[in-house]
């Protein structure tokens, strides 16, 4: 029930739904200054959640500052990587990598280096019409696939959510009766919630931040004042991310 809900929220929680709303009510209603003080509603709207200099801002607040593989230590037993960087095309049978998919390609720049011995990957299926889905179990295929010797990879292909992996992570690795030692490795704007959940999990660890969004400020006047589409699906992200977290904490996921 909660997986169904937090993917009902995730929809909700759209600041492109709110702008077609109050458009279409603006549309409907017939009261002349009602409808003006919502087509000017949903206008603010449009233009703060589409500045791509607010929306940076936000985001580098909640992101978690990046690392550098100097300060890190000599080696981890595992690199633990979270899932929910790629789609799969059926019709072609090829993988579709997302922008998240960062997080695999440093793991592996890790596992190179030798500043993890391991590459672990938590995730199943988040989607609620595709259950079956079994990213980790992909993920793993195509790292052999590349050249990564199959003993130096282990997956868990059950968890649906950050909460989950963590759960189920720890059931692998059984953090608590072991001196292995661990690098979790998640997006920027996720690590807060994992890093939470891991924690709750019993695990002892490190992080490792991948594809920031926010990065270096920028004063130029496109993105200061040109309205962006993009910034609007990261307010989405952002929305989301922190929602689940503070949602993870009332529950005591985290």
């Amino acid at each position: 029930m909660f997986f169904v809900l937090s993917k009902t929220m995730h929809y909700l929680l759209t600041p492109v739904l709110w702008i077609v709303v109050l458009f279409i009510v603006a549309f409907i209603v017939r009261k002349p200054k009602l409808k003006i003080r919502l087509f000017v509603l949903a206008g603010i709207i449009l233009l703060l959640f589409s500045n791509s200099f607010i929306q940076d801002e936000f985001m580098r607040w909640w992101e978690v500052d990046a690392t550098a593989q100097t300060e890190l230590k000599e080696s981890y037993s595992y690199g633990i990587v979270l899932s929910g960087m790629i789609s799969y095309d059926n019709k072609y049978d090829r993988i579709n990598f997302l922008r998240s998919s960062d997080r695999l390609l440093q793991a592996i720049d890790l596992y190179k280096d030798g500043k993890i011995k391991k590459i672990f990957i938590t995730g199943g299926s988040g989607e609620l019409n595709n259950p079956n889905f079994k990213e980790a179990e992909i993920l793993r295929n195509y790292l052999v696939k590349i050249g990564i010797p199959e003993n130096d990879i282990l997956v868990e292909t059950d968890s649906r959510n950050t909460f989950e992996n963590a759960c189920a992570s720890a059931k692998l690795l059984k953090p608590q009766k072991s001196s292995d030692t661990y690098l979790l490795i998640t997006s920027a704007f996720h690590m807060r919630r994992s890093a939470a959940c891991f924690k709750k999990a019993g695990f002892d660890f490190d992080v490792y931040v991948t594809d920031r969004y926010a990065g270096n400020r920028k004063f130029s006047f496109d993105h200061l004042i040109v309205p962006n589409v993009y910034a609007l699906s990261r307010w989405t992200l952002l929305i989301h991310e922190v929602s689940g977290f503070l949602v993870y904490k009332i529950v005591g996921y985290c």
